[in-house]
């Protein structure tokens, strides 16, 4: 059984609230490779990340899963924002934070994101090259999701909402998905639009739900995400090998055909493993689905780290 300890670390003024996964039999005395795991949107560190995290420390590697600046426990003013910068950087400040253990060997830390955490380590190690092996669990852009429709629309109602509140109006806070199954039902949401459907089940109901993930997102923070591209400069930037998983079952948020787009794209060494039969919510926390994907992500770190 791993141990688990609650740490923090900085991003700019505040602090990062994170879980630090140890493996059994843990020596302070030894140097172990480190994975930083890397929650989805709407999402925290006690969720599908801290499921990976616990897995592969399982396996012999010391993990560690945080809060999103702005969200859970973490610190950052204003609350429920997503930000695509600050969400990049707290992958690079939890590098930091690493470096700084005596038993982390700072030439062994890999990255591990899920959905919009996945675009986001993807991004991170870009950039950030003492990142050494990029794994993505259902990786979505999450700029790209939030392009289709009209973002121009929204872009114009969030310039009106911005104006209301520099002139005191309350604050815009909308939630992710619908808060309950039977929201969900009464609006209309069916089994066939599988992604929202199974968001719901997992986020909204006992399966998954967690006091560190509300369900809230502050309207002005959206177009950040619009403009962001967790792929931008990824044929030139990414050197690091990098195994992309995702679900056979293709839905609304797009993670099979960003996990396509990301491997036709890569440069660096690659695989791409479809989990069949899966659907993008069975790869956060169905044994089946998220232990194929384990049988792929513990050799490819253990190679990639030579741990």
């Amino acid at each position: 059984m791993n141990q688990i300890q609650s740490v923090t670390f900085k991003n700019c003024t505040w602090d990062v609230a994170a879980e630090l996964y140890l493996p059994d039999n843990f020596d302070t005395n030894k140097k172990y490779a480190a994975i930083v795991c890397v929650h989805p949107g709407s999402s925290c560190k006690g969720q599908t990340a801290g499921l990976y995290a616990a897995k592969l420390a399982d396996q012999g590697f010391v993990t560690i899963a945080f809060d999103a600046s702005f969200q859970g426990e973490s610190g950052g003013e204003p609350r429920y924002i997503e930000d695509p910068a600050t969400r990049v950087e707290d992958v690079r400040c939890a590098v930091d934070y690493l470096v700084t253990l005596p038993y982390i060997d700072e030439e062994k830390i890999g990255v591990l994101g899920v959905c919009a955490g996945g675009g986001y380590a993807v991004n991170a190690a870009m950039t950030e090259k003492r990142i050494k092996a990029v794994g993505s669990v259902v990786g979505a852009n999450i700029g790209r999701l939030n392009r289709e429709g009209d973002p121009i629309a929204v872009l114009e109602a969030i310039g009106k909402q911005r104006t209301a509140e520099a002139r005191g109006a309350e604050p815009l806070i909308n939630n992710w998905i619908p808060n309950s199954p039977e929201e969900r039902d009464a609006v209309g949401i069916t089994k066939d639009n599988v992604d929202v459907f199974q968001a719901v089940e997992y986020y909204r109901t006992p399966r998954g739900q967690n006091a560190c993930a509300p369900n809230k997102l502050r309207f002005t923070s959206v177009g950040s995400i619009i403009a962001f591209d967790a792929f931008h400069l990824v044929e030139d930037l990414l050197t690091q090998p990098i195994q992309i998983i995702a679900g056979s079952v293709p839905g609304a948020f797009g993670s099979l055909k960003d996990g396509q787009e990301l491997y036709a794209r890569v440069r660096s060494e690659k695989d791409l493993f479809i989990v069949e039969g899966a659907t993008h919510y069975d790869l956060y926390d169905q044994p089946e689905a998220t232990g194929k994907a384990l049988e792929k992500l513990v050799p490819f770190y253990r190679k990639h780290l030579d741990a």
